[in-house]
Order: C-alpha cells, then structure tokens, then sequence
C-alpha cells in the first residue's frame, strides 16, 4: 500500500479531511492516478455540500451552474476560472477522456437536493442513490481505465449501495438539518414519527426503516460483487468503497439498526486493515 504523503494537494487534503473513506480507497490507486481520484472526489463534495452551505435554493442553483459552465470550458478545451478544484479536474478530464454526461447526471443530481420533500418510498430513494453515487464510481473507473459495460455497471451497483449505506449511517446528520432522507412510506408503516427524528430521538419505530434501506445497500453491493472479474485489479480502488459500506453496514446490524448508537457513528477501527486485505486479494 502507497503512503499519504506529507505533500498532499490542495484536493488530496479536502477529501483527506472531508471524505476520508474515499481517500483511504486512493492510497491503493496507481500512483499517476491519485491525483484525478483526489480531483473527481473534490469536486464531489464541492458539489454535495451545496444543500448544507446555501441559504436559498437560487443561490444553490447558481452554485451548480459555475460547475456546469466550467466544465463546458473543460470541454470545449478552453481556459478554465481559477478554483482550486475547477483547474485539477479540468486536468482529470483531459487526461482520462472522462464521459460529460457522468458529470451532468451528478450536478443535476444535486440541485434536486435542494429540495427537502423525503423520498415517497424505497425505489425513489435508490434511485436518489443511483444518481449522486453511481456516475461518481463510474468516474473513477474511467480515471483507472476500466470503461467497458460490464465495469459500468459494476460501479453503478457499487455506488447505490455505497450511497445507500452512507444515507442509513447518516440519519443524525440529516436530522440535524431537519433533512428527512429515509422514505416516507416506510416511515408511515413502521409508525416512526419525523417529529421524533429531527427531535434526534432513537425510536423502536425507526430501526425497521433504516433496516430495509441495510438491506437494498446489501442487496447492490452484492451484485456489484457478482461483476468482480470485469474489472481489472488496476481499477480496483474505485470500488473499494463498498468494503467499507459493508463495515458501516456490520456496525449498523450489531447495534439492532440504530443509527444514533455511538459505536455507528464512530470510523471502523480496523478500516485501514480491512481495506489493505481486500487490495491484497483483489476484491470489494
């Protein structure tokens, strides 16, 4: 396994700091490919945080739109604005040859956020984690080289049940945004109340919902894992998040699915490791 170095850049340190799971994953890419991972996995948050930093859909919108113009200059190879993200990922993209519409699909994704409204039932809130995880794993695949179907839609299942698994681990972190991201309908047949979410109050009613969004994270890590030999060792990294949705998923299932028991919200002491046996045997 690579080490960090002392030297990170301006990128390599905001998804250090920011988006730690995904920076583990870069220190097993091949070393000429780090530096696009830590682009692509900025501008992911760059763009994630836009609901929690704006205090007006409108100016969420016009936050986006500076991704969306930038990349037009991207690609139409000329002059990017200055942005200490902007310009490395316009690097990343000339480099790797990497599909616009991937970028639209994540963008796009994100101004939908900015609308409260909780997903109606559980398909529209896999389908929430299709658009802002999937093309993200898809991407990196593309910066690893790994660009044929049957790595797509590897990544693709990888990315909903990463997604997935983030949004079951992150309940306290939305309630505290009175963000409600578990779907209604389950919510109104276990009985769980939004009242007593956004109060962050751990209720019997919840665990059941939060178990069946586990299980649909289980469900796309699984077939994710049934497409290991289509992709090439070399790309591996771009999946090695699902080891770690699996770990936040096991801690998740130990404490009865109560997203709001300690050991849940804690990083896994043993994430390093785990994710260096998964390099070492060339699975996810």
């Amino acid at each position: 396994m690579a080490k960090a170095t002392p030297d990170l850049s301006y990128c390599g340190r905001e998804v250090r700091k920011y988006d730690n799971d995904r920076f583990l994953t870069c220190l097993f890419a091949p070393a000429e490919r780090r530096e696009s991972l830590f682009a692509l996995y900025a501008f992911n948050l760059e763009i994630a945080k836009t609901r929690e930093v704006v205090t007006e859909p409108v100016l969420g919108q016009m936050r986006l739109q500076f991704w969306r113009d930038g990349l037009d200059k991207v690609y139409e190879g000329a002059a990017v604005p200055k942005h200490a993200v902007m310009e490395p990922l316009a690097a990343a993209v000339r480099e790797g040859g990497l599909s616009r519409a991937l970028f639209d699909r994540l963008i796009d994704a994100r101004e939908a956020d900015l609308d409260d409204t909780p997903p109606a039932n559980l398909s529209c809130l896999v389908n929430y984690a299709e658009v802002t995880g999937a093309p993200l794993v898809q991407l990196a695949l593309e910066i690893l080289g790994a660009k044929d179907a049957e790595a797509a839609e590897a990544g693709r299942q990888a990315g909903i049940g990463y997604a997935l698994a983030g949004i079951a681990r992150a309940v306290p972190f939305h309630a505290r945004q009175h963000r409600q991201l578990l779907p209604a309908d389950r919510m109104a047949a276990h009985g769980a109340k939004q009242g007593d979410l956004f109060e962050l109050r751990s209720t019997p009613e919840l665990r059941p919902v939060v178990r069946e969004v586990a299980e649909a994270a289980r469900e796309h890590l699984a077939k994710a894992r049934a497409l290991r030999r289509a992709v090439p060792r070399s790309a591996l990294s771009a999946l090695l998040p699902a080891v770690l949705a699996g770990l936040h998923l096991d801690a998740l299932a130990r404490e009865g699915d109560d997203p709001f028991a300690a050991r849940v919200l804690m990083p896994h002491p043993l994430r390093h490791a785990k994710l260096a046996w998964a390099a070492l045997r060339g699975r996810f």
